[in-house]
């Protein structure tokens, strides 16, 4: 039997955690987890960033609750790529409900990703709209912590595994 993850972590890489991150807006925000992310893609800071900001402007990726998922497709990806970023203190996104965003989490994915995309977008956004989790990744004081809160399989499932 496989186990019902819920959670997001397999999508974060090893350097995607960025805890108590100290930003002063949503520019420098997103500047800061695209230069994060440059590596794990294998392009440049700039050209996430541009990408990012495209799609920021169609509207605000704030959908409420404190988090954000500011996301991208690029045609040079070869895979899905998160990075997820706790705030030092809550900033103003535009997002939807008009809360201060503290909890931000980037995907990138290939622009052929399709499904995949919308199928990892979906399970950011569930995680992010579950109150428990979200104060778990806000109370999270390492990189450890954030991806313990990221991670979640259902008791019932390990058991019966």
């Amino acid at each position: 039997m496989t186990n019902n993850v819920t959670g997001f972590d397999d999508l974060v890489d090893a350097d995607g955690l960025m805890v108590g991150l100290a930003v002063t807006d949503k520019a420098a925000l997103l500047a800061a987890m695209a230069e994060r992310a440059a590596a794990a893609a294998g392009l440049s800071a700039d050209t996430i960033l541009e990408h990012v900001l495209l799609r920021e402007a169609l509207g605000s990726t704030g959908f409420g609750g404190g988090a954000a998922i500011p996301h991208a497709r690029i045609e040079a990806l070869s895979g899905i790529i998160v990075v997820v970023a706790s705030l030092a203190a809550p900033l103003d996104f535009a997002a939807l409900d008009g809360e201060p965003v503290d909890i931000a989490v980037l995907m990138l994915s290939p622009q052929a990703a399709g499904a995949d995309h919308l199928k990892a977008l979906a399970r950011i956004s569930r995680t992010l709209r579950d109150p428990a989790r979200l104060d778990a990744m806000r109370a999270a004081g390492s990189a450890t912590a954030l991806r313990r809160a990221l991670a979640v399989v259902e008791e019932a499932s390990r058991r019966a595994a």
